[in-house]
């Protein structure tokens, strides 16, 4: 199964708005005799890919699948279907499929007679899949907000001066960050201060991965002016705006009522969500990542911590609706390692308890 959760990993960034799923097929002496996984939306899933690659070795196999076999037709047939026509006798899967439209795998499996286990590793397999299964639990993409500080928490100097905090290492990860999201989102005051370019750059573009759409919250229309780098063509670019504002010329650009200091940050994920962004990299400022925490709308952090303090400038989150300690929003962190000389730790929001 960790096998499995590694295959699936691989293509994290290209089958959105499909999950990605691994599937590892043992034949009855445990031996491995095909795997494969989801490698793009509409393309064959990772069933289907194991199953061609095992052949006739299929017939009485096991499979070892992240998330249960799906149970419908869409633009592939259901995979439960496929794993009963290969022979299949066994499938052990991670993640049960909470979509409406594809559940219901394990239990035809388990009606034509294929012994059927569930929840194997199943939270290491729903966090590789944290994006898809937030996305139709709750009907909005995910957020990961990411930022760079010093280690007093600092995101400029107090001249304004931000570049660079961090290591190059460090901003080549983020591109990794960038690869595996649908939208990329900053706000009018990174857009006015850095004239951000948000595509992914550097080897994974050479490879050809699909570029993220690059979201400006721009409530005024005032930030993104001609010539600004997310108007290019590397990527596909969308200008939030509120409703009573001119939107900038050259970029598309959405409409959303105005909130606190800025748009309501609902109607903009339901805005994304409707263009089939299932995942969002939130790159803003402090204030738009407080706009976030507020809503109620940030599901993981990445902080990228660098080995310098600099005692004054502002911080990397401003605001969030948090005034007193027992209001703070916990995380629990699954994940702290080196990039180059800095830190990068990588947490979720933790869940309340009642």
């Amino acid at each position: 199964m960790r096998h499995a959760i590694a295959l699936a990993a691989r293509a994290l960034g290209s089958t959105s708005p499909n999950p990605v799923v691994g599937c590892v097929i043992l034949d009855a002496a445990g031996e491995t005799v095909g795997e494969g996984h989801h490698q793009r939306a509409g393309g064959p899933h990772a069933e289907v890919h194991a199953l061609r690659a095992a052949g006739d070795k299929a017939r009485g196999a096991t499979a070892v699948v992240t998330l249960e076999p799906c149970n419908h037709t869409g633009r592939t047939g259901p995979c439960a279907q496929a794993l009963l026509d290969a022979g299949i006798a066994r499938v052990v899967y991670a993640v049960g499929d909470p979509n409406p439209q594809a559940t219901g795998g394990a239990a035809t499996l388990r009606a034509a007679g294929v012994d059927v286990e569930a929840g194997l590793l199943e939270a290491e397999a729903a966090a590789g899949n944290a994006a898809w299964l937030t996305a139709v639990r709750t009907g909005r993409p995910h957020v990961t907000w990411k930022y760079a500080a010093t280690l007093d928490g600092r995101t400029a100097a107090a001249d304004g001066t931000s570049r660079w905090i961090t290591s190059a290492e460090a901003r080549a990860d983020v591109h990794r960050l960038r690869a595996e999201c649908d939208a990329v989102v900053v706000g009018s005051g990174t857009q006015r201060a850095d004239d951000p370019h948000l595509a992914v750059r550097g080897p994974l573009a050479d490879a050809g991965v699909r570029q993220p759409l690059r979201v400006v919250v721009d409530t005024d229309g005032t930030a993104v002016r001609p010539g600004a780098r997310v108007l290019d063509d590397a990527a596909p670019t969308l200008v939030a705006v509120a409703e009573d504002a001119q939107a900038p010329a050259g970029a598309e650009a959405v409409r959303l009522p105005r909130a606190d200091r800025g748009l309501d940050i609902t109607a903009l994920l339901a805005a994304l969500y409707a263009r089939g962004v299932r995942s969002v990299l939130l790159e803003g400022g402090p204030t738009l990542a407080g706009a976030f925490v507020a809503a109620g709308a940030v599901d993981r952090v990445v902080g990228y911590l660098a080995p310098a303090l600099l005692g004054a400038g502002p911080a990397a989150l401003t605001g969030g609706g948090i005034t007193t300690v027992t209001d703070a929003l916990r995380l629990d962190m699954s994940e702290a390692v080196r990039v180059g000389p800095d830190l990068r730790i990588t947490a979720t929001v933790a869940t309340k308890e009642h």
